[in-house]
């Protein structure tokens, strides 16, 4: 097959296999527009795809009213269904708008009102007077949507009229330099205070006109939020060509920490973003650790403390009590070593004695019971009544002249091994003796 034929042969399947597709769509088209829902659902459609075809309008009832009264505000050439705000301003022409913003308008007296599928209004206003004087307008603005405004000349019976401030020079700002944040933090922000910083940055005045105390907005925005915008007005005069080195105070919440962005705005203008890394205040953390820390201990020192208070004290028992007065007792009353040395009994044992033969050492006798030394002690702490000196009482397992009261200076042996002194060998205090036979 040739070329020639081909084309016309492509062209017919074509137009076959479209034929029915154009009437299935027909088709739907006609259904759609017999049923009364599809109608319903175009509306809408319409009515959103639909712009406005004339300048947005406001017209009043009267042009001047006292306050208590109303007046009817209505209007034409609005985006249909869309939500309008109404307000009576201070300050305003339609020719330079609401010069301060929503700020010289009466917000509280403020009514809101919806257009229609034709994009026309109307709605009644009742009429208060502005915080600032006037001139004033009645101002209609869109909330949603399409950003719109009008304003219609309205003049508020009684209240004050002022000329309007000058208009704004022909001067513009402009950053020459990059921007940088001066500044350090101190002890203070360790343990969680509001971090500050300066934004330092140059501007130069592009304009024809000079540029007299500029006010700009230095915001500052966490993560992905937006920037919180704060005013901050610099005092001085830029003149043009002239350039300026200009530091603005910046200031975080207290506890701030993260990466921050801080931006700078003039006229509406974003001119610069500088980013800040702010550290995380560890004072604060160990504060609470150490409260953690700290709490509980006092407060386990504070009850063993009550428990120790309440809880009741042991008593020592009478036969310990009666043991340790024996004892102090017999320390007490031993006599010093002259007077033993002096005494009848220690110089009938220094006179020599016929040797004898050395009997054997009898067995100890077996100690008191504690009750026995109990009245031995008391006994012997007893003074007695005449006011003369006692004498030290014999323990029943010494003999008196092994009692260990009355030995001599120097004596260390038992009892036992103080024999009979040799023929040759004086018996004296220094003098040991011999132990067994001779």
């Amino acid at each position: 097959m040739s070329g020639k034929r081909r084309i016309p042969a492509l062209v017919a399947v074509l137009a076959l296999v479209l034929a029915p597709l154009a009437g299935l769509g027909t088709g739907t088209a006609a259904w759609a527009a017999d049923k009364p829902i599809a109608k319903s659902m175009a509306k809408p459609i319409a009515r959103t795809m639909a712009k406005p075809t004339a300048e947005p309008t406001v017209k009043l009832s009267k042009s001047q009213a006292g306050t208590g009264g109303s007046i009817t505000v209505s209007g034409s050439g609005w985006r249909s269904g869309a939500l309008l705000m109404l307000l009576i301003c201070g300050q305003s022409t339609p020719s330079r708008g609401v010069i301060g913003g929503t700020n010289s308008c009466a917000n509280a007296d403020g009514r809101a009102v919806t257009t229609d599928d034709e994009g026309a209004f109307s709605k009644e206003v009742p009429v208060a007077e502005p915080p600032v004087p006037c001139p004033c307008v009645v101002h209609v603005a869109t909330v949603t949507g399409e950003k719109a405004e009008a304003d219609a000349v309205f003049q508020v019976a009684g209240h004050a009229v002022e000329p309007l401030p000058d208009k704004a020079s022909g001067g513009r700002l402009s950053v020459l330099t990059d921007t940088r944040l001066d500044g350090s933090s101190g002890l203070l922000t360790w343990f969680g205070a509001p971090p500050q910083r300066r934004l330092v940055f140059t501007v130069g005045n592009v304009g024809t006109s000079p540029v007299k105390d500029p006010v700009f907005q230095v915001g500052t925005s966490h993560g992905v939020f937006a920037p919180e915008w704060e005013e901050q007005q610099w005092r001085g005069t830029i003149e043009p060509g002239k350039k300026a080195r200009i530091a603005l105070p910046v200031e975080l919440a207290a506890g701030a920490h993260g990466s921050y962005t801080v931006s700078l705005k003039y006229g509406g203008k974003v001119l610069a973003e500088q980013p800040w890394g702010v550290g995380r205040p560890w004072g604060v953390t160990l504060f609470w650790i150490l409260l953690a820390v700290v709490v509980p201990a006092a407060v386990f020192r504070i009850g063993m403390a009550v428990v120790d208070h309440v809880r009741p004290r042991a008593r020592v028992s009478g036969r310990h009590r009666g043991l340790r007065l024996a004892g102090l007792g017999a320390r007490l009353r031993r006599p010093s070593p002259s007077a033993s040395e002096d005494s009848p009994a220690s110089a009938e044992r220094r006179r020599p004695s016929k040797p004898s033969k050395p009997s054997k050492p009898s067995k100890p006798s077996r100690p008191p019971w504690p009750s026995k030394l109990s009245r031995l002690s008391k006994s012997a702490l007893a003074s007695p009544p005449d006011g003369t000196s006692r004498t030290t009482p014999t323990l029943p397992w010494f003999t008196p002249d092994s009692d260990p009261g009355t030995a001599v200076a120097g004596q260390l042996s038992a009892p036992q091994e103080n024999g009979p002194a040799g023929p040759t060998t004086p018996a004296g205090p220094t003098t040991p003796t011999r132990k067994g036979n001779t």
